[in-house]
């Protein structure tokens, strides 16, 4: 199952919430050895989660958490444009029709279809909410997940070189690229638009409208 929540809702989903921040721990500070906090509860998070973004998230039968994106307007404050803007040569994303996505985690109990099902999920995000594309900032393993899912990104910027590079891309996803990332996913679009539905309703309202209006 596929939940799209924000961070003021993850309140009520305690188990979700707990091995979400858990596994981005594990996953971020343990194993990729990122400089990032853990908190006294074992959760990995940072000033972002703050700023109520929306999460794309993959649920366990059991409620726990098996993956998850987080997304924010790039009108508001983005990791890119905060700590990344070199990478732009100084240039700034900041377009209400170009959402950033950060912290892709994958849980240990994630399947083989399970990093393309949540691209899939952004991908109804950006059809449904009319929106241009995702920016994001990722590490050269993440390109391999990439190619495998079937949806690269156009790259903006990047430095460093083999396995330290590091780079700023924006994802474009147009009907084919759903359905190849879908097909690949093992999941049905219309799958994903039920998901979708579920949350937002036949006629999607822009979770972040009234922020960035």
């Amino acid at each position: 199952m596929i939940k799209y929540l924000r961070a003021d809702e993850l309140r009520k989903y305690p188990i979700l919430q707990d091995s979400m921040f858990r596994d981005r721990a594990d996953q971020f500070k343990r194993r990729l050895k990122w400089g990032v906090k853990v908190n006294e509860h074992g959760w990995e998070t940072d000033e972002y989660d703050a700023l109520n973004p929306l999460y794309v998230i993959a649920i366990a039968p059991d409620g726990a958490h098996l993956g998850s994106m987080r997304f924010l307007p790039t009108l508001g404050r983005t990791i890119i444009n905060d700590h990344f803007g070199h990478l732009l040569n100084g240039h700034v994303i900041a377009d209400a029709a170009i959402w950033e996505c950060t912290r892709f985690c994958l849980g240990p109990q994630a399947g083989a279809g399970l990093a393309g099902q949540l691209m899939s999920a952004g991908g109804e995000i950006l059809k449904c909410f009319g929106l241009g594309g995702f920016a994001g900032v990722f590490d050269e393993r993440m390109v391999r997940i990439y190619n495998r899912i079937g949806s690269g990104p156009e790259i903006l910027g990047a430095e460093g070189h083999g396995i330290d590079r590091i780079s700023v891309g924006i994802w474009r996803f147009s009907d084919s690229a759903r359905a190849r990332v879908s097909r690949r996913s093992g999941l049905s679009q219309a799958a994903m638009t039920h998901w979708f539905k579920c949350r937002f309703g036949e006629v999607a309202c822009n979770p972040f409208s009234a922020t960035t209006a």
